[in-house]
């Protein structure tokens, strides 16, 4: 019996990690009340927190990642990807990682005040900087708040080079902003396309634009001339993992001219709720994925070291790796992301500022 939400990747409010004690009751039943009808649950509204925060710039510290600061505009991500390895950060407000994460959203709304201070401070360097990476900066939420385009421009009067990477179409309203980044070297776009069947992508990431909107995107980004590639992640065994050339060949052909995968990750709380979903969605298959994934994982769930937790490791991850190489050689992707120019950053009304547009 599966206990999906219409709409929600997952209607398990699980227990953080964090919790001092054990939660006795839930607001919506989880997997373990069997008892419970799923399909007489009624739906849960997203709730948009407003908070005022004192930064907006994090620091990156893992060699596994091509990026040294972060800008994440919302807290929770309303797509609700049952993989999503940021799911886990939501104990840090003491809520769910479950249903809490894409029902209850903190929204950022001082994102690009703080911004414009960390850059007006005295001796800050631009260093390479991405936009959107433990939560989606174009979720839902942001077509009405905006937060993410007020960051954007932002980042256009400063000159700031910056990528993004998104599953959301929603980024089609700011190419205005990000095609004159583009003719600078400033910025390039990441669209992570999981899955080109529409009935998986609802299953696992309920809320995201739809395969086809994904792959439209990329067309439309790179007719404006926005350097724009393509993520096939997370690769999960026996799920999506049998589309990864399909989709290579369909992001090629749209227009992307990078690319790249990781090995899915199942850090903390996200284990047993993926589990949970697979036996729920794919009861035929559920321990194959498994143990295909503990394979690539030392024997675990989940593998937390730098170096070989975007990867995985053994003969499983290293046949993935090898079809990404070859599927991108064939369809014309690089490897590499665009190199950004950081050198153009400038403070608005410096003696040196040179007009942007």
């Amino acid at each position: 019996m599966s206990y999906a939400l219409k709409g929600r990747g997952t209607a398990w409010l699980i227990d953080h990690r964090l919790a001092r004690q054990q939660r006795e009751s839930r607001e919506e039943p989880g997997p373990t009340d069997p008892d419970h009808d799923p399909r007489h649950l009624a739906p849960v509204p997203t709730q948009v927190r407003q908070e005022r925060v004192t930064s907006i710039v994090s620091r990156n510290d893992s060699p596994d990642i091509g990026f040294d600061l972060s800008i994440n505009p919302y807290r929770g991500c309303e797509h609700g990807c049952v993989y999503c390895y940021a799911r886990p950060t939501h104990a840090y407000l003491d809520l769910s990682p479950g249903l809490d994460f894409e029902t209850r959203i903190v929204a950022k709304v001082n994102a690009a005040e703080r911004l414009r201070r960390t850059f007006d401070a005295k001796g800050y360097q631009p260093r390479p900087l991405a936009l959107g990476t433990v939560t989606d900066a174009y979720q839902p939420s942001d077509r009405r708040l905006k937060i993410t385009r007020d960051v954007v421009e932002v980042l256009c009067a400063y000159q700031h080079a910056f990528s993004v990477i998104t599953k959301s179409s929603l980024i089609e309203r700011d190419v205005d902003l990000l095609q004159r980044m583009a003719q600078r070297r400033a910025v390039s776009v990441v669209v992570s396309v999981t899955t080109l069947d529409p009935h998986l992508s609802r299953l696992m990431e309920p809320r995201a634009s739809a395969p086809h909107r994904r792959l439209q995107t990329i067309e439309r980004l790179a007719h404006a001339g926005i350097p724009v590639g393509v993520s096939v992640s997370p690769l999960i065994p026996f799920i999506n993992e049998p589309e990864l050339e399909r989709i290579l060949e369909a992001a090629s052909n749209a227009g992307a001219t990078f690319a790249f995968g990781v090995v899915v990750r199942l850090p903390w709380e996200v284990a047993p709720l993926f589990k949970q979903w697979l036996v729920d969605n794919y009861p035929d298959r559920a321990e194959r994925v498994m143990a295909r994934i503990r394979d690539m994982r030392g024997g675990r769930d989940n593998d937390a070291r730098f170096g070989t937790r975007m990867k995985g490791e053994g003969v499983w991850a290293e046949l993935l790796r090898t079809r990404l190489r070859v599927g991108m050689q064939r369809y014309g992707l690089s490897a590499q992301h665009p190199t950004l120019d950081l050198s153009l950053f400038r403070r608005p009304n410096s003696p040196a500022q040179a007009p942007l547009f």
